[in-house]
Order: structure tokens, then C-alpha cells, then sequence
């Protein structure tokens, strides 16, 4: 219910006139196929029984055509109001979701499975569709259609329309809860099902290499197609059951029009109703019973709408609490970083990843990272860009936290790491990116510090060259160069450097790290690294161990006092 409160009921209410309509319409449609069997009926009884005047059967002749326009024009109206306002609510639901996770993008991998985030935004936004198309208006349409139907009846028979209230209550009330306890189970196993299938394939496919390498090919292709099968027998249990529910309410419409069409022609015989009445009461019995069938199929699949909201509100629950500024923070061409008493551990851990952590980089500052993987680089690189927030301590830029900055942050800490993004467009947009204001002249300017001009001057569309997906037009050094260039125009105090050189072959390492140190020289520099090429031209060395200082200092100095680091610097130069 909180759910239901959270994520639907905000747009009944805020889109309600469009609603009301879509059900007003919807109940107009279904009054109109009804009148439209229950005149047709009439008009073939009084037909056949030879009336006196061609005029006495011309009000049913003109109604007869009223309603059956009438009902396609309302059914149209009504989708046309439906899916108007269901579209506008999907894309309020999209809008919200990508709010929820742009400010997580930095611990999306850490938080989510591609694959959970790929079924949410491809499955769920576009499944709680269902919930006003195939739930709520048809279930108020239809409970709409049950009073009429029984209201009407009851100005003829109010005994029998108690009893026909009864007979129809199964489809309205007994069939719908009965499939919602019968299918609970399997519509939430189907749904976890599907979410597993994403998870493998989408693992699969950015992991192939790995399968292809290590010879597990036919393992996955065999368990992806175990898992395959076990959602296909999921589907076809829902399949029987909608099938065999579909048959059951066929047999029990039938035993209701004969019961109709029995009483029918008792009241006849007794004076009660006209003969002509007879086939018109028994015929519009079907359109009613049509429209209170798709009732079952609209509440039995409300624990697959819970499904997507609990994906949803996973995500949601992330979300750090909006910030209220007391005054605005001003941005500054130089940064001085303090780190004090800085802990951190993550959600389920039982010991924290950084732990007591203190540390100053002045302004300019070259500071080479080191320590072995889940040591807590990574980490402190997040909270230096106010991804997450210390569970104790305090980290300081210029006297503020960094998730103060919010998204000014970006201003105060660009990044170049292992796979930066580059978009399939020109080379001039990618770069561009680091500033959108820039002049062609700055991002010319950027080219030749990272030295990369003769080679863009030299090709056939220069600037306007086509990278094309991930960059793929361009090598790995060049892919590199042109990020930096980015992060010269984006033109910020503090620069990470998250193992830009790494997959590069030592030639091109080593003069992309000379190109970023000679371009940086004014920047505060954090580069983490597990390759020691240029670490003698940084200010500072430190090793984390366990989130922890295990030591630090000059290259000079480590290298005259330290064992463990001569071992990693002679091991390192092979």
C-alpha cells in the first residue's frame, strides 16, 4: 500500500480529470455495445411479429444505429483519453527514475547489477503501464457495468436481480481474488525469473571474453538455456491457468443466458414484459458478461506490479537527502583538500574500507596513490567526488564536503580513467563536453597541450572526424589524449587520474604520462596507479593497506628507507 501511495496515487490525483473521462468513456462504450445487443434484440422480436407500420420499428432502426456508433466512437475517445494520460505518467515515471540513479552514476556498479538496472528501465516503467490500462479502468469500468446491470434489472425483477447480482459477483469478486491467491506465487517467480535472465545475458554479453577465454562457452549456453526453460514453464503455467479460467467463465456465461433468457420468457407468459423483450434481455446479457470477465486478469496481476515497484523503490532508496544551502559555496580556481579522522564502510560489511584516515594535499600537489586492489582507493575517490558520504570523519575541499558542491562539484574535481566515455559523434563534441561554452579556438588550444594537433589537423575532416561508438575510430593513447583534453577544458582545481595508462603498451604509457604531468603541472594531481612509470616526478607517494596509511613519502625517500617499495620499484621496471 505504501507502494500504491508512493508511486500511483500521485498521478490518479494529479492527472484525475483524464482518468475520470477514460472511465467514463470506458463505461459509456460498454452501456453502448449492451444497448446496442439489447435493441437489435427487440428489433428482430418486433420484426417477426408483423407490426401494423414500417414506423413502429423505426425508433428501435434509429437507436439501433445510435449506439452502434455510438460505441465506437466512445471506445475510440476512451483509448485516445487512456493512453494519453498512462504516456504522460510513463514519462513523469522515466524523468523520476533517471533522477534516482544520475546521482548514484558514480556507485551504479558498486549498488546494481546492469542487468536489474536494464529490467527496470526496460520492464518495469513500461509495466506499471498495465496498472491504469489493464487494472484500475477496467476494474472501475467494470464495477460501473455490475451496478447498472443489476440497478436496471432490479425495475423488472428485484428478486431475480439479486440473484443475477449473485451469478455476476463471480466474475467480479470470486474468479478475480481466487486468481489473485492462485497466481501470486507464480507471477512473482515469473518476474524474478525474467530479472534473472537480464541479469545472465547482460553479464553474458560484457563478460564474453572471459567465457570465450576460459572455455565455459557451452557452461553458460547450457545454464542460460536451463534458466530459459524454467521461464518458459513459469509462462506456460500462467498460460493453462488464463485458459482454463477463460473456458470456466464461458460455461458459467452460458448457464447465466440461459437463466436470463428462461426468466425472460416466464415474465413474458405472466404479462410482466413484452414478447419482444425475450431475445432483448437474453442477448444483452453477453456485452455485460464481456465486460466483467477481463476483471480477473486485472487483479491477479497486482503482485507483479508490486515486483516493480520494490525494483523501483531499491533504487530509490539510495537517493541521498537533497541538501539545503544556507549560502552558496564559491567555486575556485585552486583547492586545498584536509582529510580528517576519514572512516567508511559499506552497507553489510563488517570492517570499513577506510578506517581513521588523515591526510593533507595542499594546492598543486602531486600525490601518487598506491595499494592493491579493495585497499580503498576507489573509496576515497567517491567521497573526494561526493558520490557517498563518510560514515565518520570529514573530508574537506577548501573548507566545504564535497557533497555540499552538489553538481558544482564537477567544477572542483575532474576525472581521466581507465575507460573514459567517448561518444559516437565529432571529435570537437567530445571534447566539448569538458565545457560547453568553449570556442573552437580553447578546444584547438586543449589538442596541442595534450599533442595531439598534427594528427587531428592531418585528418581529412579534422575536428569534425566521426569517432564513432567508445571512441573505436581512434587507439587507445589517442582515446586517452582526447579525454584529457576534455579535462583541460572542463579546467578544474583537482584531477583524478584513475590508471589512465593502464592496457597501454610502455611506449605510449610512457609518454601519455608525461604529456598529463607537463599539462596538469598547475593541478592538484591524485593518481591511483599500480605502475610506477613517472612516479618520481610526483610530490608525494602513499600506500593504502586495508584502508589504512601503511607508508608515504617522497619517491626519493621511499626509495632510500623502504625495502618494500625499492622491491615494487626494481619489480616494476622488470
Amino acid at each position: 500500500m505504501k507502494l500504491f501511495q508512493a508511486y500511483i496515487a500521485p498521478y490518479l490525483k494529479k492527472y484525475k480529470k483524464a482518468m475520470i473521462a477514460t472511465i467514463l468513456l470506458g463505461t459509456l462504450a460498454l452501456l453502448s455495445a449492451a444497448m446496442l445487443t439489447f435493441t437489435s434484440g427487440y428489433l428482430i422480436s418486433s420484426a417477426s411479429l408483423q407490426p401494423e407500420t414500417i414506423l413502429l420499428l423505426y425508433v428501435p432502426i434509429v437507436a439501433v444505429r445510435t449506439f452502434g456508433l455510438s460505441r465506437a466512437v466512445t471506445h475510440y475517445l476512451e483509448r485516445l483519453a487512456g493512453h494519453n494520460a498512462v504516456l504522460k505518467v510513463l514519462s513523469e515515471m522515466r524523468v523520476k527514475l533517471y533522477r534516482m540513479l544520475e546521482p548514484q552514476a558514480l556507485m551504479i556498479r558498486s549498488r546494481f547489477q546492469t542487468g536489474d538496472l536494464l529490467g527496470t528501465l526496460a520492464d518495469d516503467i513500461e509495466h506499471l503501464q498495465d496498472v491504469y490500462i489493464r487494472t484500475i479502468f477496467p476494474t472501475v469500468v467494470g464495477l460501473c457495468l455490475f451496478l447498472y446491470a443489476t440497478i436496471m434489472l432490479a425495475f423488472f425483477d428485484w428478486i431475480f436481480a439479486l440473484w443475477i447480482a449473485l451469478c455476476l459477483g463471480v466474475f467480479v469478486f470470486v474468479y478475480p481474488f481466487y486468481s489473485l491467491y492462485k497466481l501470486k506465487k507464480h507471477q512473482i517467480d515469473a518476474k524474478k525469473q525474467r530479472s534473472h535472465l537480464y541479469r545472465s545475458l547482460t553479464d553474458a554479453i560484457f563478460g564474453i571474453s572471459d567465457w570465450m577465454i576460459s572455455g565455459r562457452k557451452q557452461e553458460f549456453v547450457d545454464g542460460f538455456m536451463n534458466d530459459s526453460k524454467e521461464s518458459h514453464a513459469l509462462e506456460t503455467k500462467l498460460a493453462y491457468w488464463n485458459q482454463s479460467r477463460a473456458f470456466q467463465l464461458q460455461l458459467l456465461s452460458g448457464m447465466i443466458l440461459v437463466m436470463v433468457g428462461i426468466w425472460a420468457g416466464y415474465s413474458a407468459e405472466q404479462g410482466d414484459i413484452i414478447p419482444a423483450y425475450i431475445a432483448a434481455f437474453t442477448l444483452v446479457t453477453l456485452p455485460i458478461i464481456e465486460g466483467l470477465i477481463p476483471l480477473s486478469h486485472a487483479i491477479e496481476r497486482i503482485p507483479a506490479y508490486e515486483e516493480s515497484l520494490n525494483r523501483i523503490e531499491a533504487i530509490r532508496k539510495f537517493v541521498p537527502e537533497e541538501v539545503v544551502f544556507e549560502k552558496e559555496i564559491e567555486l575556485s580556481k585552486q583547492a586545498d583538500i584536509e582529510i580528517e579522522y576519514l572512516s567508511y564502510r559499506y552497507e553489510g560489511e563488517k570492517n570499513d574500507a577506510i578506517y581513521q584516515l588523515q591526510l593533507s594535499i595542499p594546492h598543486g600537489q602531486k600525490l601518487a596513490l598506491l595499494g592493491k586492489s579493495g585497499a580503498g582507493k576507489s573509496t576515497l575517490l567517491q567521497i573526494l567526488q561526493g558520490a557517498i558520504e563518510p560514515t565518520s570523519g570529514t573530508v574537506k575541499v577548501n573548507g566545504y564536503a564535497p557533497i555540499l558542491y552538489g553538481e558544482n562539484i564537477h567544477n572542483m574535481v575532474g576525472v581521466l580513467n581507465q575507460k573514459p566515455y567517448l561518444f559516437a559523434t565529432t571529435v570537437e563534441n567530445n571534447i566539448r563536453l569538458g565545457n560547453q561554452h568553449a570556442t573552437t579556438e580553447e578546444i584547438q588550444e586543449v589538442i596541442r597541450k595534450v599533442r595531439l594537433d598534427d594528427y587531428i589537423n592531418s585528418l581529412p575532416d579534422g575536428l569534425q572526424t566521426q569517432m564513432e561508438e567508445t571512441g573505436q575510430r581512434f587507439s587507445g593513447g589517442e582515446r586517452q589524449r582526447i579525454a584529457l583534453a576534455r579535462i583541460l577544458l572542463q579546467d578544474t582545481p583537482i584531477v583524478i587520474l584513475d590508471e589512465p595508462t593502464i592496457g597501454l603498451d610502455p611506449v605510449t604509457e610512457s609518454e601519455l604520462v608525461e604529456t598529463i604531468l607537463s599539462t596538469l603541472q598547475d593541478k592538484t594531481i591524485i593518481w591511483i596507479t599500480h605502475h610506477l612509470t613517472g612516479i618520481e616526478q610526483m610530490d608525494k607517494v602513499l600506500f593504502l593497506d586495508k584502508g589504512q596509511i601503511s607508508m608515504q613519502g617522497t619517491h626519493e625517500e621511499l626509495m632510500a628507507m623502504n625495502t618494500r617499495y625499492q622491491q615494487l620499484y626494481l619489480l616494476d621496471r622488470g
